[in-house]
């Protein structure tokens, strides 16, 4: 029996084949409801999944990864877009009163 040195048997990063997450371990991740997943990805603005049966679709960690740093990136040089903050005075329940 021919043993390799532990070097020998890690690969090289370049190398490895994806790993790919199913949705529990997306919502792990990322903290976003299913449908805003789904049109997140319809708009092509979150990794696509994709199927590996007919009942199963996953995501790609890598991709999702990636998804995520430029989505911090993006915060922190200020360029992400926001939703605009509610108008507090067309609010039907408990509207607020010009004084």
């Amino acid at each position: 029996m021919i043993t390799t040195a532990p070097e020998e048997r890690r690969r090289h990063p370049d190398s490895m084949p994806p790993r790919a997450i199913r949705r529990a371990q997306l919502r792990q991740i990322v903290p976003l409801a299913d449908t805003t997943i789904y049109e997140m990805e319809r708009r092509g603005e979150f990794p696509r999944r994709f199927a590996l049966t007919r009942r199963c679709v996953v995501w790609d960690l890598a991709e999702v990864e990636t998804w995520l740093a430029e989505r911090k990136r993006d915060g922190e040089a200020g360029i992400q877009d926001r939703a605009p903050a509610p108008d507090v005075h067309d609010r039907k329940i408990r509207p607020v009163k010009n004084r």
